[in-house]
């Protein structure tokens, strides 16, 4: 499938309303989320025929597009069916899907007041964020120039499709030099996230997270931090400094695409992939497949 673009795969894609054949679902090049990032979206998985944590996501879409100034025209309920549907059309028990809003192509300039609100969903097999075998070791995150902005200069509670050009540019750098990521610092020089998923870490059995001041309060980063303390592990919220990663143990990412993936290096620092993180990526696993979780048993 990688090689294939992804304006020609197969299927269809929800488009304001109706089910396009997947390559006739386009918008001009005169459009305003092209040229001016007006735009939000969200990345969610579907796991044997369920959308994890749906509505949960559609909520946070309609938060972003107030946050940026704009109303999808479709309530929670009407995407959250519109989801299901597709992914049933497509066909798909496992797949990931993305669902984007953005203004039109009315008017062309930073001022776009009467612009129409779009809505699209998309839905495709993506297995693995990372590549599997490296994932299993621990993937090896650079150190990234660009840093998370103040929450003063950007909608940093958004996810806006304009926040995430420096993430693009620092996972570039990084694969550029043999990195699968690479992980950001904020403006204030504390540990922030990676280009597309929240980190953790993990010293003398307690869980360390930075606060999400400034970058997303990832969904299955909350999702992780139920699961541990369901295992009776402490974790602690904090201002975490670059060199404090000097004396962690562990160190793991989470995110919808990224699920829960073990980090053996970050720049000069290594970690084990140890029990913690093997655990809770089981217990995401068993959360997100429930069904499989009990045929196991």
């Amino acid at each position: 499938m990688a090689e294939v673009p992804f304006d020609q795969l197969d299927g269809h894609i929800w488009m304001n309303g109706e089910f396009v054949p997947w390559k006739d679902a386009k918008v001009h090049v005169l459009t305003h989320g092209l040229h001016y990032a007006s735009a939000v979206f969200e990345g969610e998985r579907a796991y044997g025929g369920e959308i994890f944590k749906l509505t949960e996501h559609t909520e946070r879409l309609h938060e972003s597009a107030d946050i940026l100034g704009f109303k999808i025209p479709y309530s929670v309920g009407e995407i959250d069916a519109a989801c299901m549907e597709l992914l049933h059309k497509q066909g798909f028990a496992d797949a990931y899907v993305r669902p984007i809003a953005w203004r039109g192509s009315e008017m062309m300039g930073v001022s776009a007041q009467k612009n129409r609100i779009n809505l699209a969903i998309a839905i495709w097999q993506w297995p693995s964020y990372f590549d599997p075998e490296q994932r299993m070791k621990g993937i090896r995150l650079d150190l990234a120039a660009y840093r998370r902005p103040d929450p003063r200069t950007a909608p940093s509670k958004s996810k806006a499709a304009g926040l995430y050009m420096i993430c693009t540019l620092s996972k570039h750098a990084a694969e550029a030099k043999g990195y699968a990521d690479a992980l950001m610092l904020d403006w204030r020089g504390r540990v922030a996230e990676a280009t597309g998923a929240n980190v953790f870490f993990v010293k003398d059995g307690v869980i360390h997270t930075p606060t999400p001041d400034c970058f997303l309060d990832g969904i299955t980063r909350r999702t992780v931090i139920e699961l541990a303390g369901k295992r009776g592990y402490e974790v602690v919220e904090r201002t975490i400094m670059p060199e404090e990663m000097e004396g962690f143990e562990q160190c793991f990412l989470t995110g919808t695409a990224a699920e829960v993936t073990p980090v053996s290096e970050v720049g000069p620092y290594s970690f084990e992939v140890g029990d913690i993180t093997r655990t809770l990526m089981d217990d995401y696993t068993a959360t997100v497949y429930p069904a499989r979780a009990a045929a196991a048993e």
